[in-house]
This record gives structure tokens, sequence and C-alpha cells, in this order.
């Protein structure tokens, strides 16, 4: 059993992002980065890389205090983890960092993918394994990130982006910054329009989908994108159900942004012909 749709929310000094793990998807890959988050070596870490138009990296670094003033560190890293290349890398997914050559030598880097950047990542060292997605208007804070003047501290920090307007780091307190993490497992993520969801259909066979929001007027009404139809090879513990008999989905949970979750939706299907659902109400 899994869990369907975990999702970390950091808050930086630049903004607040959300990223959707896909736990089905990247089991080992999705625990390995909640292992980081839970041990706290992600909070007080710094994105230390940026190359506007491709990738925003952090996970390497992270700040400390020293005994008269804060400095940087590397992150302590748990042993490397296996390949889990499924999904491209497509602006606004979050991917691990690993050694050239070395498909399975990821550890605790990741970036976030400024653009779409398939053609490049899929295709070296065995693809590079996208994890999650950010999530509701969390593009925002990268895209603010890459405009940031970037600094040279030499070695693996020749391209931080920096938050002084002159572009150098006279302290900590000039680098981008995350200061806290939150966890939370939802059974739906609604999200620029479109809400996805894993289900049983009551037939034994489960399936992750994505229902398009079509009109908000006078009711919610949404349409099932076929496309994003698929099975899921193990049920998770966190799943939506729908009821052919009644024509009723049931789904426990939907976050719809970084502080608000609904509970307990229920949709009527209006019309089977084009897969329509309205919605019937939540908590």
């Amino acid at each position: 059993m899994t869990q369907a749709n975990s999702v970390a929310c950091f808050t930086s000094n630049m903004g607040q992002f959300c990223i959707e793990l896909f736990d089905t998807q990247t089991p080992v890959t999705t625990a390995n980065f909640l292992q980081y988050i839970h041990s706290d070596a992600y909070t007080n870490g710094i994105f230390h890389r940026s190359v506007p138009g491709f990738v925003i990296q952090g996970g390497g670094f992270k700040i400390v205090d020293g005994t008269s003033e804060k400095s940087l560190a590397a992150v302590n890293t748990f042993s490397p983890i296996i390949n889990e290349f499924k999904i491209s890398n497509t602006r606004g997914t979050v991917a691990m960092a690993k050694l050239g050559g070395n498909p399975n030598s990821a550890t605790s880097q990741w970036f976030v993918n400024l653009a779409d950047n398939s053609a490049n990542l899929d295709n070296q060292n065995g693809g590079f394994t996208v994890f999650g997605r950010v999530i509701f208007n969390g593009m925002s804070v990268f895209d603010a990130i890459a405009k940031l003047k970037i600094a040279n501290l030499g070695g693996s920090l020749n391209a931080i982006p920096t938050i002084n307007t002159s572009g150098s780091v006279n302290s900590t307190n000039d680098l981008v910054q995350i200061t806290h993490i939150e966890t939370a497992d939802v059974t739906g993520i609604f999200s620029d329009g479109m809400l996805s969801f894993p289900v049983d259909i009551g037939t034994g066979q489960m399936y992750t989908v994505n229902l398009q929001l079509i009109s908000s007027k006078p009711d919610y009404v949404f349409q099932l994108d076929l496309a994003s139809v698929a099975a899921l090879p193990v049920s998770p513990s966190n799943i939506a159900t729908f009821s052919s008999g009644s024509e009723q989905l049931h789904i426990p949970s939907v976050m719809i942004n970084p502080s608000t979750t609904a509970k307990n939706v229920l949709m009527r299907l209006t019309d089977p012909a084009s897969y329509t659902f309205t919605l019937a109400g939540y908590e």
C-alpha cells in the first residue's frame, strides 16, 4: 500500500511553493526526498544553482550556526538511490540531480525545470528522475529566483542566486533560503483548473485520473480527461471511490491551495456520455 499525492509545502524568503510528489510512479525517489525533509536536511537549505531558462537547484547546502556567525555547510547525504526515470522533464516538474555517467547516484540534490528540458534531460545518464511537480502558483517563485543576480563563490557554488541587488554574497542573509517545510497526504490536488486523484471504480482496478474544470457557473462542472487515465499497479491507501449504482464520486480530501483542503468532496456523474461530473458538496 502506498500513499497517494503527498504534498510538501516550502516557505522561503522568496515566497511559498508546494510540490506534489509522485509516490506511486517513483516510490523510491519520493521516499528518499521525504526522508531528507523529515531529517531537517532541507530546513534552512538554500538554492545554490540558478540557470535561467533551464533549472533552479537546491538540496546540496544549508545554513548552519557557527560559533560567531552563520555559514554554509554541505547537506549530510544518505546512500544513493536507484534511478526511476519514467516522466519527462517538462516545465514545472521536479527531478533529482546526480553524478555524470552514473544513473544511480542521486542523493539529496534536486532541481525544478524552468522550461521543457525533455529533449535534453530525458536522454542522458539514464534520464533524470522526475518525482513531482510544482503546483498552484509555485512556479512564480522559481521564475522570480531565475531573475535574481548570480554570484560565483567557487566550486559547486559558481551560479548561486542572491537577493542582494549588487549580486554579491556578504552574509547568508543574501541567499535564497528555505525556512520551513510542511508535508501532507491528500487524495487529490486541484491546481490550474485540473483536479487529479486516484480512484477505485469498484471493479478491483484503481486508476489515476484528471478532471478538467469546464464551468463554474452556476455549478462547478468537470470533465474527465480520457488521456490522463492510467492504471495503478498498487492500491493507494488514500483513494477516491466511484459508485456506478449511485453515479457518485467521493474524494476524501482535495488540496486547493497551500492552506486549504476540502474534505469529503462529492460529485455526481451528470452526463455519462461525455464523462461530466458536477460538484454536489464538500466540507
